[in-house]
């Protein structure tokens, strides 16, 4: 029986499951047996360089072009079954490249869309200022910048209340009040149970800001898990930095000797230790005994982008 997804069996099943999924153009290979599990409510990020695969498997997930091997499924239903039309109802796409029509308003815009998706077009004047468009409802699009195109294609993604979204580099163009606002209406719909999946190549802006992550390279998913399973995974080292007197640096290097860092760097007031992460709390322990000689401590896990480069290096 095909689910909905509104009404999933199991709490804990996934809502999309892809599995061995390829797509080969003769010889090159855009997508290339790639496994995967998206929860319920999750928001859900796909990492990876441009020409990775990853808005090749978006469209497959959409059902927009076929896979040469595999099955995906959403809801129960497979992408290239009849079942399949019910829950594409309930789903939104902002493509990477969003293309509108320059002589029509923002209003009319979302008109078109909605009639499109046979969503009531009511809708339109509050979709518009979920995004931040209110204010440009009746300009037309040509007038629009490459951000607030890029929010009007949010906006259209949103017509019709859809339980899941799929947004292929949505923030490109966006400027940084934009980018916030863009996922704190992110959160909000997860809140409201709406699972996300986010395709981007700007690693520091979603490190905090999803649930899970898989990195795709070459067409296939070297990892998948929480920022934080994937840097325990690729096991990079850390830093932990603290501001001393000069006089005090062979107090602190004299303090670790005993333990296994692998580097000790000084430069005016600060020492950079790096460490293991195993190593991580016998380093603080032993820096915290020197009491007052340490003015400030600070750790600095790897970034996101460092455990990319870790996998696909």
């Amino acid at each position: 029986m095909v689910l909905s997804p509104l009404t999933p069996n199991d709490a804990g099943a996934p809502l999309i499951v892809a599995q061995g999924v390829r797509k080969h153009y003769g010889s090159i290979r855009a997508v290339d047996g790639v496994d995967l599990e998206i929860r319920p409510g999750e928001l859900f990020g796909l990492i990876g360089h441009n020409g990775a695969g990853k808005s090749t498997l978006f469209k497959m997930m959409l059902g927009l072009i076929p896979a040469t091997s595999g099955e995906i499924r959403i809801g129960g239903a497979p992408v290239t079954g009849r079942g399949f039309r019910a829950v594409r109802r309930t789903v939104g796409y902002l493509p990477e490249n969003v293309v509108l029509y320059d002589n029509l308003t923002g209003i009319e815009t979302l008109w078109l869309f909605a009639r499109l998706k046979g969503v009531a077009l009511a809708e339109a004047g509050p979709t518009l200022e979920r995004v931040g468009l209110a204010h440009a409802a009746k300009r037309r699009v040509r007038e629009y910048s490459k951000g607030m195109r890029q929010r009007l294609g949010f906006a259209q993604a949103l017509l019709g209340k859809p339980r899941i979204l799929f947004l292929d580099e949505p923030t490109t163009g966006l400027d940084p009040e934009a980018i916030r606002s863009f996922y704190a209406t992110l959160r909000q719909l997860r809140s409201e149970g709406v699972t996300t999946v986010i395709t981007s190549h700007i690693l520091a802006e979603i490190q905090e800001r999803v649930d899970r992550i898989a990195i795709m390279a070459g067409g296939r998913i070297q990892a998948s898990g929480t920022v934080q399973d994937l840097r325990d995974e690729v096991d990079l080292p850390l830093w932990v930095s603290v501001r001393v007197s000069k006089e005090d640096f062979e107090t602190v290097r004299a303090s670790l000797s005993h333990l296994q860092v692998e580097a000790i760097e000084a430069h005016d007031d600060l020492v950079r230790v790096r460490c293991r992460r195993e190593a991580k709390m016998a380093v603080i322990e032993a820096l915290a005994r020197l009491g007052g000689r340490i003015r400030d401590l600070s750790l600095r896990e790897p970034s996101l982008e460092d455990v990319f480069f870790g996998f696909s290096d």
